[in-house]
């Protein structure tokens, strides 16, 4: 199947969410659940989707899982909004075949990161993303998230590769605000050849007003109507509303720092996966094989926030 939005022009701008994988009890993916968080994000206004992403556990799970999850995420967008679809492995090589199969179930895009576990140069990384690029058939992203991949995507580099049509865009999990400006800066006096997307969530309203294009907030898969008012009131140049908006969100946040004493992927994911469970978006909080699931008090704490905030079903 694919998607009527597909096209080697496809834009992604506005609120992108990294969709999280819901998982049955026995570990297998829940594609019911899947189906229904993508209609509901879509439902809420987002304005496009990122499959298989850092929130999405992707690196848990097999080739084959990955092309199921994605097909579910195509066949239920139907067309609604752009689909943008990780393909994370470890080289130029293995990328492409994974990049090949996932098109070929109807994404629209693919976004991958620097080379994993080998250690590259900066001409090897740009030789990196100019081989996956000419290899496949829709626009490539760069996704910048040197916490896992450990190579910060220099900005050189990226305006090099924008400037020769390589990339079409950067998803940016940098952390680094001060670069995400100044790549937003070179962006714009290049002629904005690059749609710069931020994904770090709890300042969407700053990185909005310096220019960038949108936003992939994993905690969208909680609140994506909160993500999509920030954006509307963005959009509007309304700033005050934006940032009432964040502060919201910020506060709605802290479930992420009620598990203690997991690792990053147990306490990010665990969070939403439970707070998506007790807005009833999800049917279970199962976490990826090897992860450790959220005790009961952690889930208690995140309820609790939830239903100060009037986010739990009547």
């Amino acid at each position: 199947m694919t998607s009527s939005t597909a096209s080697s022009a496809a834009r992604f701008s506005g609120v992108v969410p990294p969709v999280a994988t819901p998982l049955n009890t026995d570990g297998t993916v829940d594609h019911g659940s899947l189906a229904r968080l993508v209609d509901h994000l879509i439902d809420a206004g987002c304005t496009g989707l990122f499959a298989l992403g850092s929130t999405g556990e992707t690196a848990y799970f097999t080739e084959t899982q990955r092309v199921e999850i994605a097909r579910t995420i195509v066949e239920t967008t139907a067309g609604r909004v752009p689909i943008i679809a990780g393909a994370i492995e470890l080289t130029a090589g293995r990328i492409i075949e994974t990049a090949r199969a996932l098109t070929a179930v109807g994404v629209d895009a693919i976004v991958t990161t620097a080379p994993l576990y080998t250690l590259n140069s900066p001409a090897e990384i740009a030789a990196h993303f100019r081989t996956i690029a000419a290899a496949i058939d829709v626009p490539l992203w760069a996704y910048d998230v040197p916490v896992r991949v450990h190579t910060k995507l220099s900005l050189a580099l990226l305006m090099e590769l924008a400037a020769e049509g390589v990339i079409a865009g950067v998803k940016d999990s940098s952390g680094d605000d001060v670069g995400f400006r100044r790549l937003l800066a070179a962006n714009e006096a290049a002629g904005h050849p690059l749609q710069l997307l931020t994904g770090h969530e709890m300042v969407v309203d700053a990185m909005l007003l310096a220019g960038a294009d949108g936003v992939v907030p994993g905690f969208a898969n909680v609140e994506a109507e909160g993500y999509v008012r920030l954006w509307d009131a963005a959009t509007r140049g309304d700033w005050d509303a934006a940032r009432t908006e964040q502060e919201r969100i910020n506060a709605l946040f802290e479930v992420v720092f009620q598990p203690t004493g997991l690792s990053g992927d147990a306490t990010g994911v665990g969070a939403f996966k439970a707070a998506m469970v007790a807005r009833g978006i999800i049917d279970h909080a199962v976490m990826a094989p090897g992860v450790e699931a959220l005790d009961d008090a952690a889930v208690e704490k995140i309820r609790a926030i939830l239903d100060a905030h009037d986010l739990l079903p009547a």
